[in-house]
């Protein structure tokens, strides 16, 4: 028998999405809430987990695994019979796999450089290009959809959602009909509801 997953996850924190992935797999796991506001992302206990002191974080048996689009990659085909991950052989992996990366590769990257109103990088340094070159390629895969690979929902739009979502609200990445309804079709899932549903609680009761 595998081993448990171990989750390690801070409420109201890119963990979210992690977390919304493990519902939409339906598997148990055991659960390490993360106190962020009482810093403990910076203590030695959680630096041994994951040095840089971020979330998510998973354990499986003797693997670690930190950086977003990892867990996700690691979770989605250690449960392939949630369907959520095409297989090596789809047609639909790489797209699958390039949209994966494109997410911290570009999106991250760019998304920080915006909030902080910094022009990005010279073009040969880069790592994304420019804000309208992130935004373009992102909008011209929406508009296949209804889902970022076609027709099939998978853990990339778990990710995709959870990301839109939150960077709709601070207003970082333009409410476009396009896009508003592409979060709407993700987060409305009922594993995405429960996740936040959850979630809000767990934040509830870190700040009490």
């Amino acid at each position: 028998m595998s081993p448990r997953i171990t989750f390690y996850h801070a409420p109201n924190s890119r963990s979210g999405g992690t977390f919304s992935l493990l519902e939409e797999l339906g598997v148990d796991y055991d659960l390490h809430l993360v106190n962020l506001k009482s810093g403990e992302q910076r203590q030695s206990a959680y630096r041994a987990i994951n040095p840089m002191g971020k979330v998510p974080a998973i354990r499986h048996g003797e693997a670690l695994i930190t950086e977003q689009p990892a867990v996700f990659l690691y979770l989605a085909d250690l449960y392939p019979e949630a369907g959520l991950a095409p297989a090596i052989d789809d047609p639909l992996r790489g797209p699958y796999l390039r949209w994966m990366v494109y997410y911290g590769s570009c999106f991250e990257p760019a998304i920080v450089d915006r909030s902080q109103q910094r022009d990005p990088a010279p073009p040969s340094t880069s790592p994304y290009g420019t804000w309208d070159d992130v935004l373009n390629t992102l909008a011209l895969q929406l508009a296949k959809g209804p889902y970022l690979l076609g027709e099939r929902f998978t853990a990339v739009d778990v990710l995709w959602g959870g990301a839109l979502h939150w960077t709709t609200m601070f207003h970082l990445v333009p409410e476009t009909p396009e896009i508003r309804a592409y979060i709407d079709r993700v987060i409305t899932r009922p594993a995405m509801q429960r996740a936040a549903a959850k979630d809000a609680e767990f934040a509830a009761q870190q700040a009490a």
